[in-house]
């Protein structure tokens, strides 16, 4: 069976940094992107971050840029999302989905407009950035 799992949220103070994995068992992500979104109230999800296994090309929504990095060592099944300088507003449960990317550019599959449209989709982990 096919999942992906999220780890590394947690709490967090202003201005530190957390590192969040996704790692995928049962899958070959040869031909997919991956991406980090979160919740948010009014949306089903927020688009954070994503990455293509394809050519390594990213995108981020302008709220994370320069702040948040995501990654994904060469044959490996893990994702990461490196976060600094996390503020508050940055408190939510963030997921990662993936899907075969083909026919898409990279910001083009991370602002797709339904989350089901997402082939894979984790369960979430915590970040709460609290003094």
């Amino acid at each position: 069976q096919s999942q992906f799992a999220e780890s590394g949220g947690g709490l967090v103070q202003p201005g530190g940094s957390l590192r969040l994995s996704c790692t995928a068992s049962g899958v070959s992500l040869d031909y997919y992107a991956i991406g980090w979104f979160r919740k948010v109230s009014g949306k089903e999800r927020e688009e954070v971050a994503c990455i293509s296994n394809i050519d390594g090309s990213t995108y981020y929504a302008d709220s994370v840029k320069g702040r948040f990095t995501i990654s994904k060592p060469s044959a490996a099944n893990t994702v990461y999302l490196q976060m600094n300088g996390l503020k508050p507003e940055d408190s939510s449960v963030y997921y990662c989905a993936a899907d075969y990317m083909e026919g898409y550019t990279i910001r083009q599959f991370c602002r797709m407009p339904r989350w089901s449209q997402y082939e894979y989709r984790g369960q979430g982990t915590q970040v709460t950035v609290s003094t």
